[in-house]
């Protein structure tokens, strides 16, 4: 069983010591995301997604944020370089959850 969702987000660098860059995702695919395969979650709330933003596309996790009552999704140095983004940027998203 898996889903893929699209959806445009914004990425912003989380506030702390380390450049960590995350994209939050729409409440309406958070929402479907967490009623469809939130009984599967692991570690953390996590659960496994193969993600493609423009030609780059790999498998992380997404991981619950309660402060913004949403998913969210880490993007890695290497796909902001290849894709050009920076903090700000819009990003279109092709997320499959793993299941």
């Amino acid at each position: 069983m898996s889903e893929t969702f699209e959806f445009a987000a914004a990425v912003w660098e989380h506030d702390g010591d380390a450049a960590w860059f995350f994209l939050s995702l729409p409440d309406e695919v958070a929402d479907d995301i967490e009623e469809r395969f939130g009984h599967l979650a692991a570690g953390f709330g996590s659960l496994r997604v193969e993600v493609t933003i423009g030609e780059t596309t790999w498998q992380t996790s997404v991981f619950p944020d309660t402060k913004r009552s949403t998913y969210v999704l880490p993007v890695k140095k290497a796909v902001r370089k290849a894709e050009g983004l920076t903090g700000g940027s819009t990003a279109t998203v092709r997320l499959t959850v793993i299941a």
